[in-house]
């Protein structure tokens, strides 16, 4: 099968002073939004498997590549890409498509900015459904301090922010090789290397476990890149401190029902305490890593389709 045979070609949408890429699966069943946030360093084709089968199931399936990637605008201050921006592009896309709100599903960095639509744009957030990342509480201290503290001066969002430009170049240089050791399945459990894990990724010639997708679906991401570069996307971990000041006076609980879907494989543990955070969550755990939508396909988009057909919106 061609690697877009069930994947729709994109629009470019205008929102505000920047386009996002844009691709919409079932378009006849406006009224039933849903929108489809991916990760770092990904791409809206992470949600190739989920997108036509929502569609299949009633939803206005709504994909976009967000600020940064794939041929989304890529501004150049690093500031465009706070969590005031992403939530914004979000809020405007529902603008666009005449939505005053919406189901919303993210993963990895995408379920981040979900978190955040939630507490930023509250009104605009009808049902949440995140993969890998969990509610993250605010930190007493600036992330990048508190992570520096943590996990040390090698750990990747401190990197990115106290050495800008290395590891940028490195993966840029690197990029498929990268991205090929980096989608990675079945990884067995191991200490880890020393040295920054994404530049290790980058330059290494012996990655671990099994590869996550095919080389036609992995050549959608690695052309994409080839074609943006990474720093557009990495500017979104440099503004984590931003970020962490935007919401210092907003209230930090997610309201809305939420459906947590975890990788027991995943190097990011579950939350202890999301439950005081989002009192309406359900957890689901499934045998997979991190890449839990293109690595459970199937799984994760029945999971997704039960939860939303029993879990109405708020």
């Amino acid at each position: 099968m061609n690697r877009n045979a069930h994947f729709p070609a994109p629009t470019l949408v205008s929102v505000g002073d920047v386009e996002l890429e844009v691709f919409e699966a079932g378009r006849e069943n406006k009224g039933n939004p849903i929108v489809l946030c991916h990760g770092w360093p990904e791409h809206a084709y992470s949600w190739r498997h989920q997108a036509p089968a929502l569609a299949a199931a009633g939803y206005h399936v709504i994909v976009p590549n967000q600020r940064g990637y794939g041929n989304s605008s890529r501004p150049a201050a690093v500031a465009e890409y706070d969590i005031a921006h992403l939530t914004g592009d979000l809020a405007a896309l529902l603008d666009h498509f005449g939505y005053e709100e919406a189901t919303f599903a993210g993963h990895d960095w995408g379920a981040n900015v979900v978190w955040s639509m939630a507490l930023l744009h509250p009104g605009r957030v009808t049902r949440i459904i995140n993969l890998a990342l969990p509610y993250q509480p605010r930190t007493p201290v600036p992330w990048i301090e508190f992570m520096e503290s943590v996990f040390g001066p090698d750990n990747y969002f401190v990197h990115f922010n106290r050495q800008p430009g290395i590891a940028d170049a490195v993966l840029d240089a690197n990029t498929g090789r990268f991205l090929r050791n980096l989608f990675r399945k079945n990884v067995p459990a191991a200490p880890p290397e020393p040295g920054m894990m994404m530049i290790n990724l980058a330059t290494t010639t012996a990655p671990a476990g099994d590869p996550v997708m095919s080389d036609e679906d992995l050549a959608v991401f690695i052309a994409s890149f080839e074609a943006s570069g990474f720093t557009a996307s990495i500017n979104w971990y440099r503004n984590m401190d931003r970020n962490w000041r935007i919401l210092a006076d907003v209230d930090p609980i997610v309201h809305q029902p939420a459906l947590m879907i975890h990788g027991t494989q995943d190097l990011i543990p579950p939350s202890e305490t999301i439950s005081d955070f989002i009192p309406h969550v359900e957890m689901l755990s499934l045998d997979c890593g991190h890449w839990i939508q293109q690595e459970k396909p199937e799984e994760t988009t029945r999971a997704m389709l039960n939860w939303l057909s029993v879990r109405q919106a708020a």
